[in-house]
Formats: structure tokens, C-alpha cells, sequence
């Protein structure tokens, strides 16, 4: 677990959203600390993925604030592109791109949206194909790969980017149980290193494991939130305690 420093990285205040009439977050208040480990859990339809898709300014909220780095996600004249700078976000879905190799994949972004030195980013690239235990697999198209290392190579992709925070969203869902855990290590080893890390998961062995704190959303709201010891061992909503029931 990592060692938890003082200011809040990602500050979320009564954030509420809704898509049409469907109110989908309803107050959501968090603060994320520099290198604090958060995974938020709940049944599907939560708002769990919305609070991600909100954070980095992918879905817009209706009311409340958001900050990340002292950055106002919600001001009107927000550069989104500098925000995702900043925040890193991984998907269930690669979105790799499959004409391009993996190294190509790695450095697209670094190289066409902050226009940095090839060589560099080059380098930087291969360092992190080596983080993610995949350098043999520099030259291979993403067709070539298991779903475990097209998720590690997203990651890589997202961490070439060099941001403050990386969000990843239910990023073992789709894979069969012996990847999930080579994408479980790799997030351990980036948490590890002092990233600040939000993980929606429904890998509750890993939440309890990598977390500083564990929160609960359910209809919408964080129902609790507590240390992995407490919240796992001493649930105080029943809500929270009906949950575990079924996914424990």
C-alpha cells in the first residue's frame, strides 16, 4: 500500500449528473490523495464508471465541482486536452489501434499530442513495454496478443503520457481468469511506484489487497467508505453488507 501524502490530488463536491431525466450521481463527494490507492465498488449501474467518465471530463456534470491538481474540470473554458494530460485512463475496451504495432500504439500520443522528442518518447516506450513485462512484444499487432496483453499494452499507452493520475475503469471484465491477474500485477507495480490510482473494480480480492480506501456507491451515491480492513471486515451499512454477501 502506498504512503499516503497530504493534499488531495482529486477533489469531487456534490457532483451530480444525470443523462436526460436518469440522475446518475447524486451528491458524489470524494478526495483523492497524491498516491493514495481508491477502488470504488457496487452493483452495475452504480455511477461507478460515470464518477471516471466525470473526472476526466468525458461526461459533464450538471451540478457540483471537480478539481484535479487545483484544475476546475467543470469551468466552462476547461483544456480538456491538458486535463488528459494530467489523467490517465484505462477502459474494459483497449481501443488499440490494430494497423499500428505496439510500439506505435505506445508513442502516438506522446509523439502527435505533446509533441515530444521521438527519441525520447521512443525510449520512454520501451522502458514501459518493459514495466509491463511485454519488450518482446514491441514489433506485434494487437491482433497477435491476448486480451491480457492488449490491456498492458493500453496501460503502457496511458502511462506514456506521464500523467498525475490513472483512472482505470472495470479494466479485467472482459478477460478470461488467467490474464485477469497479469493486468492485476501491472496495476499493483504502477500503484507501487507512487501513482495516484482510482480503480473501479469488481475484483474484490484485489480492492482489498491495493487500496488505501474503498468506497461503495450504490443508486448513485457513496454509501460508505472506509480502510479495505474495516470496510471488508466491518461493513456499517446494510447496503454495503448485502452487497459483500452476494460477491464474497
Amino acid at each position: 500500500m502506498s504512503q499516503v501524502a497530504a493534499a488531495p490530488q482529486v477533489v469531487l463536491t456534490d457532483v451530480h449528473k444525470s443523462y436526460g431525466h436518469l440522475e446518475v450521481l447524486k451528491g458524489i463527494s470524494m478526495a483523492v490523495k497524491r498516491s493514495e490507492i481508491v477502488s470504488i465498488i457496487g452493483p452495475s449501474g452504480s455511477g461507478k464508471s460515470t464518477i471516471l467518465r466525470c473526472i476526466n471530463a468525458l461526461a459533464p456534470i450538471n451540478a457540483g465541482s471537480i478539481t484535479v491538481g487545483g484544475m476546475e474540470v467543470n469551468d466552462p473554458k476547461l483544456d480538456a486536452r491538458a486535463l488528459r494530460r494530467r489523467v490517465g485512463m484505462v477502459f474494459q475496451s483497449y481501443n488499440l489501434f490494430p494497423h499500428r504495432t505496439v510500439l506505435q500504439n505506445i508513442m502516438m500520443a506522446p509523439l502527435q499530442v505533446l509533441k515530444q522528442d521521438k527519441a525520447e518518447v521512443e525510449a520512454r516506450a520501451h522502458s514501459l513495454l518493459g514495466k509491463v513485462r511485454l519488450s518482446e512484444k514491441v514489433n506485434a499487432y494487437p491482433g497477435e496478443l491476448s486480451g491480457g496483453q492488449q490491456q498492458r499494452v493500453a496501460i503502457a499507452r496511458s502511462l506514456c503520457m506521464n500523467p498525475d493520475v490513472m483512472m482505470f475503469d472495470e479494466v479485467t471484465a472482459a478477460l478470461d481468469p488467467e490474464t485477469v491477474k497479469e493486468v492485476l500485477v501491472t496495476i499493483r507495480d504502477v500503484a507501487e511506484e507512487g501513482m495516484t490510482c482510482i480503480l473501479v473494480t469488481h475484483e474484490m480480492r484485489f480492492a482489498r489487497e491495493i487500496s488505501d480506501t474503498v468506497y461503495f456507491t450504490d443508486k448513485g451515491r457513496i454509501i460508505e467508505s472506509n480502510s479495505p480492513k474495516d470496510f471488508f471486515e466491518n461493513p456499517q451499512d446494510e447496503r454495503t453488507r448485502a452487497f459483500l454477501d452476494k460477491v464474497l
